[in-house]
């Protein structure tokens, strides 16, 4: 009897995933059925300050650049911060700023005080260099559409709003780390946002794209307030909405260009962001042990091996996850491809598990060739042993 209830009780736990997904994709239609992007020829069209932290050269970096020296908008700057004047980047700026005379490209070099978070102290620099009052923070790996600006900046034509936000996509997939990080994208993270957005709201920004003002900024204190801290994006969002405003997250995506092609760099790229998470929100990333439908749906038909049960879980499994990876992928974000990659979701799920298991025993993260444990919250470089060097 009491192992009867105990797989009765297993096998229940093990639908808990399969509402998620079903919450998932409510969620995901009811953002792309009634969510609109603004007009290319917005109205709103105020100076804005593009800024960019940079460090290093990534991948087709030049055409990164100058797809933001192609905006079809009518007053805005470029300003890059770079950390030291041999950087790598440098000669691709210097080259920018010949190539596109009529853009007002300045590139500053350094920050002051000594961050452990490099690039959140760059963005202090920049935040305080920007002529204009509205800016749009966007990574180095950023590519851009010419409706770019007057797409993300549109929306803070509303005082509600405080910042936006938008999706990413990739350029290109030449490997299956490329591929696996996609289909990651679309039915695992950007199918949590969305649910999050159902639930909480927007409270949170992606790094790729903050569409914001210096006033929202310095409502919070500004990036200098948080530049020994990780998860910067997430913080601005949750920052500013903690003022009041509301963060718009936008149905448009930007482009990014891969800066990893092996599996390795992939497994660090997701690990360096889980133990973020876990740091940040603790009980929400425990609470994504019930969210995994596939080591769920395997339990149950381990504990009841039968063909019903293997069919009805495997089945549901299978199906709410094609179903959500088609209806934010395919009919929302207009990625067509997408379908030559579905055969991968249930690798993503597997590889996904452990790396969220191994994310409860892993004490430092890497980024951009650093290495820092989070402690309170903080970044705390690794110090390397001097006996090691």
């Amino acid at each position: 009897m009491t192992v009867s209830l105990f797989i009765y009780a297993m096998l229940g736990v093990a639908t808990f995933p399969f509402i998620y997904y079903l919450i998932s994709l409510y969620s995901a239609w009811g953002f792309f059925r009634r969510r609109s992007v603004p007009g290319p020829k917005s109205e709103f069209t105020p100076p804005v300050s593009n800024l960019k932290p940079i460090r290093g050269v990534d991948p087709d970096a030049y055409e990164n650049f100058a797809s933001f020296c192609r905006q079809d908008y009518p007053d805005y700057e470029l300003l890059f911060c770079v950390g030291e004047r041999d950087d790598p980047a440098v000669p691709i700026l210097e080259k920018l700023a010949r190539d596109f005379p009529e853009r007002r490209i300045t590139v500053l070099f350094g920050t002051s005080g000594n961050a452990a978070n490099d690039k959140v102290a760059k963005l202090a620099r920049l935040v305080s260099e920007a002529r204009n009052e509205v800016v749009v923070i966007s990574d180095s790996d950023v590519r851009a559409r010419p409706d770019y600006l007057r797409t993300v900046v549109a929306p803070l034509a509303d005082p509600k709003v405080g910042a936006v936000t938008c999706f990413y996509v990739p350029t290109e997939e030449k490997t299956l780390a490329e591929s696996l990080q996609t289909i990651g994208m679309v039915s695992d993270f950007y199918a949590g946002i969305l649910v999050a957005r159902q639930l909480d709201g927007v409270k949170f920004a992606l790094g790729p794209t903050i569409a914001t003002t210096r006033t929202r900024l310095a409502g919070f204190g500004g990036y200098k307030a948080i530049e020994n801290q990780p998860g910067d994006d997430l913080l601005v969002g949750r920052l500013i909405a903690e003022q009041g405003y509301e963060v718009e997250l936008l149905p448009y995506t930007i482009l990014t260009v891969a800066d990893y092609g092996s599996m390795p760099d992939l497994l660090h790229k997701r690990m360096r962001w889980v133990v973020v998470m876990r740091h940040m929100r603790p009980w929400g990333h425990l609470g994504l042990l019930f969210t995994q439908g596939l080591p769920w749906s395997l339990a149950a038909v381990a504990i009841q091996p039968t063909a019903t049960v293997a069919l009805g879980y495997l089945g549901a499994y299978l199906g709410l996850r094609l179903a959500m990876t088609w209806l934010i992928g395919v009919r929302g974000l207009g990625d067509r491809a997408l379908w030559k990659k579905l055969w991968l979701i249930p690798v993503w799920d597997a590889l996904a598990f452990f790396i969220w298991i191994f994310s409860f025993v892993r004490s430092s993260i890497r980024w951009r060739g650093g290495e820092y444990y989070i402690r309170d919250g903080q970044l705390v470089p690794v110090t390397a042993n001097p006996a090691e060097k």
